[in-house]
C-alpha cells in the first residue's frame, strides 16, 4: 500500500494527484514553506511515521514551484528560493527519514534548440529565470543523497490554476480573432494523466522497483506548437479553429525567452516499464470530455 505526501498540493500536478488518491495528503505550498527546514523535516517526518504505522510505504512527490515564468525574470531570487532551496530542503529531509522522493521539473531546462524530441541526458542549457532555477533543483535534489527521482514534463493543463486551455476557452468568448504563436513547440500535457504516471512510478518505487535511471520524461504523446494547440482547443469548444491565426515569437515579445522546442523524448519512460501517455490530441478530447 502506498502513502502519498504532495506538497505544492492546491497547484494543477497536486489536485491532479488528489483527484486519483483521496487519501493523499496535499498541503498547498502556505500550509508547507519547503523554505522552513524545521517545518518541512517535521511534515515528512509526521507523514512517514503515520504512513509506516498504517503499514503503508511512504513517497513523497514534489509538485510545489514558482511557475510564473515571466515574473521569474525581475524575481529569481524568489524563483530560486522556491526551485531550487525548497527541494533542497525537502530532498535532505526525505533523505533523514529514508522517504523516496520524485521532484517533477520542466522541459524549460533546455535552451529548445534542438531538431529531435531532448532525452534525459542531453545538455542542459535553459534560457531565462525559470529555467535556471529548476535545473538548480534538479541538482539539489539528485546531489541530496535522497532516494530521488527527476520527472520533467511539459505544457500541464488542468480545469484548475491558470493554463493556457483555460486562458484560450476564455479569450475565445472574448475575441472574434486570436493570434497565437507558432514557432514553439511542445506537448501538452493533462495534469490528470501525468498524475497518473507519476503514480505508477511512485507505486514501483515504494515496491523498491524503481527505475534505475534517476531522470525521466513524462509527457503527453506526440507534438504541436501554441497555435496548433489552440486551434485544438477551439474545435472541441466548438468554435471556429480558423478564428486562431498563426504569429510569430518576435510578433508577440515576452519578458522571458522562451524554447523554440521543447519536445520531450518519452523512451527513458518506456524503457523503465512504465505506461506511456497517450496522444496530446486524445488527452484533449478526454478532458472536454470530463
Amino acid at each position: 500500500m502506498l502513502s502519498v505526501l504532495v506538497p505544492g498540493g492546491s497547484g494543477q500536478l497536486g489536485q491532479g494527484i488528489a483527484g486519483l488518491v483521496p487519501d493523499a495528503v496535499t498541503p498547498s505550498s502556505a500550509e508547507l514553506n519547503l523554505r522552513d527546514t524545521r517545518e518541512v523535516v517535521a511534515a515528512v517526518t509526521a507523514f512517514a511515521d503515520a504512513a509506516r504505522a498504517a503499514g503503508k510505504s511512504p513517497v513523497v512527490i514534489n509538485a510545489a514551484a514558482y511557475t510564473a515564468v515571466d515574473a521569474a525574470e525581475t524575481n529569481e531570487k524568489r524563483a530560486f528560493a522556491v526551485n531550487a532551496d525548497g527541494p533542497r530542503v525537502l530532498a535532505a529531509a526525505c533523505s533523514s527519514r529514508g522517504v523516496p522522493l520524485i521532484h517533477v521539473s520542466t522541459d524549460y531546462v533546455f535552451a529548445g534548440d534542438a531538431t529531435s524530441p531532448y532525452e534525459p541526458g542531453d545538455l542542459l542549457g535553459p534560457l531565462n529565470a525559470y529555467g535556471r532555477t529548476k535545473a538548480a533543483g534538479e541538482d539539489a535534489v539528485l546531489g541530496s543523497g535522497a532516494r530521488s527521482w527527476i520527472v520533467r514534463t511539459s505544457w500541464v493543463y488542468s480545469k484548475t490554476g491558470s493554463n493556457f486551455v483555460k486562458t484560450m476557452a476564455r479569450l475565445e468568448k472574448e475575441r472574434d480573432v486570436l493570434s497565437v504563436v507558432d514557432d514553439q513547440a511542445g506537448s501538452p500535457t493533462w495534469s490528470r494523466d501525468l498524475a497518473a504516471g507519476l503514480l505508477e512510478l511512485a507505486g514501483r518505487v515504494s515496491s523498491g522497483e524503481g527505475p534505475s535511471q534517476r531522470v525521466l520524461h513524462c509527457t503527453g504523446g506526440g507534438s504541436t506548437t501554441w497555435f496548433g494547440f489552440a486551434q485544438a482547443i477551439f474545435a472541441e469548444l466548438g468554435a471556429d479553429p480558423a478564428r486562431v491565426k498563426p504569429c510569430s515569437t518576435a510578433d508577440f515579445p515576452r519578458p522571458a525567452m522562451r524554447p523554440a522546442y521543447g519536445v520531450l523524448s518519452n523512451a527513458s519512460w518506456r524503457e523503465a516499464g512504465l505506461t506511456p501517455l497517450r496522444d496530446w490530441a486524445d488527452a484533449l478530447k478526454a478532458y472536454f470530455a470530463s
